[in-house]
């Protein structure tokens, strides 16, 4: 058995422990915190294999290929795990559920072409998240492949027509009845856009700047926490929010409704906000946004509808339902590959200790706004659909790279501090991606759990 290790400075360790540490405040469905299985991971990746006795070892490497049997329940429960070895196969069964689950351990008896094919089963169910893993670590090795002007040119073949391939396959997947219903849901998109340009800079962007500033002055600049307001008043992102909710199988119509009236609202209410934080007087491209927006949303979307009247198209569809989501995914790991490619290529202007600090808060920020977004929408008051919930939270927590980093460097075009305002926005698009995407297979089987949402809708 190959032992890897990882060499990371005592800085890195820490970083690393405690950003995926924070996962675990994100609990639905009443499953294992990603916590328990990110530290499991980091402990079992660098231990030595010399104490303990095989057993256990199964059990570390069980543990370790399937996160989501760790644990159940409360917070403290383990879920009681057996271990039965047949003739063929190799069964782990978890007994709170009487589920069997593949276990990916060493067993001498299991054929080469046995182990293989589990391999390729557990590869192609985990597909997005380890080519996630994969694109950063292509990204860090070689950033200049994947950046933008670089030689495979991906602002243009993912940014564009990867993009408008996504919005037309959605376009086309939604019932004209499900886009219309999204459309005339006002107490939800109020609520969202509420939460996206009030709660965020009133209750989040200025009292956190307030500590910063005054509390804990020398954490970082004062230039820096500004950029964290700034970056508080922007509004969703377009491409992720959309992808992520439909990868995730959540309500992709309401994403997109959203996504458009948070992103359109967003080029009146920002500025304002900006205005009212710090005074500067604002002149914007409206009609270019506004047609920016149309082309790379709308225009896609309402193709993909009118290609719903074809039954021969629809149907082609139908059948190759699990290809084309499979594109899906493809194109948002190229955009985390653009992405990652684009943080590590650039650089973001700032001192490397003040890097480390918002390689903290903001995933900090960002799971603990999902995990109360999430809380939020979920209430049987509201009487959501577990579709509307996880796009609503989806929403509600992003902030826009596209169209904040044009906006930001247009008003304060200029300004000295410039780079320290950028500096969180260009941070959090790549963390919220990488944090979404990994919370995907989590979502995947709340969205799967036997609670209809049609029984959801009759409470």
């Amino acid at each position: 058995m190959v032992h890897l290790t990882f060499r990371f400075s005592r800085q890195c360790q820490l970083i690393m422990i405690l950003t995926l540490a924070l996962f675990g405040v994100f609990n639905v469905n009443k499953m294992c915190p990603p916590t328990v299985w990110a530290l499991q991971t980091i402990t079992n990746t660098r231990s030595t294999f010399v104490h303990g006795q095989h057993h256990q070892q199964q059990q570390q490497q069980h543990r370790l290929f399937n996160p989501c049997c760790l644990r159940a329940g409360g917070d403290n429960n383990d879920v009681p795990i057996t271990a039965s070895i047949g003739d063929n196969d190799n069964i782990i069964t978890n007994t709170s559920s009487n589920t069997p689950i593949q276990d990916l351990s060493f067993d001498p008896t299991v054929s080469l072409s046995q182990r293989v094919s589990k391999v390729v089963k557990y590869a192609d169910k985990n597909y997005f998240l380890i080519g996630m893993f994969a694109a950063v670590i292509l990204a860090k090795i070689v950033p200049s492949l994947g950046i933008n002007g670089g030689i495979l040119r991906p602002e243009l073949f993912i940014g564009n027509y990867g993009v408008a391939l996504i919005f037309l396959l959605s376009g086309l997947s939604l019932q004209t009845k499900d886009l219309t219903q999204a459309i005339s849901n006002v107490k939800l998109n109020g609520l969202v856009q509420l939460l996206i340009f009030g709660f965020w800079p009133f209750c989040i962007g200025l009292p956190l700047r307030y500590v910063l500033t005054r509390i804990i002055p020398n954490l970082i600049p004062p230039a820096l926490a500004d950029g964290l307001l700034i970056m508080t008043t922007l509004p969703t992102t377009v491409n992720m929010c959309i992808m992520l909710t439909s990868t995730a199988g959540g309500n992709t119509a309401s994403a997109i409704c959203n996504a458009v009236i948070s992103n359109l609202g967003g080029i009146v209410l920002t500025p304002l906000l900006l205005l009212k934080f710090f005074g500067a007087s604002i002149h914007l491209p409206f009609g270019k946004m506004v047609l920016k927006l149309c082309q790379k949303v709308l225009l896609p979307v309402t193709i993909g509808q009118l290609l719903r009247n074809s039954d021969m198209v629809k149907n082609f569809y139908k059948n190759h339902s699990k290809t084309f989501k499979r594109l899906q995914e493809t194109i948002l790991l190229g955009i985390v590959w653009n992405a990652f490619c684009n943080a590590f290529g650039d650089g973001l202007g700032i001192q490397l200790k003040h890097s480390l600090v918002l390689l903290l808060l903001l995933p900090t920020l960002h799971v603990t706004a999902l995990a109360a977004f999430f809380r939020l929408f979920s209430l049987p008051l509201l009487r959501l659909t577990k579709g509307e919930t996880i796009s609503a939270m989806f929403c509600t927590s992003q902030k826009t790279l596209a169209f904040g980093l044009p906006l930001v460097n247009t008003i304060f075009q200029g300004n000295p501090n410039l780079a320290s305002y950028c500096a969180p926005i260009m941070f959090i698009h790549p963390l919220q991606l990488a944090i979404g995407s990994f919370l995907l297979p989590t979502i995947q089987n709340f969205m799967d759990d036997g609670d209809d949402d049609a029984v959801i809708e009759a409470k």
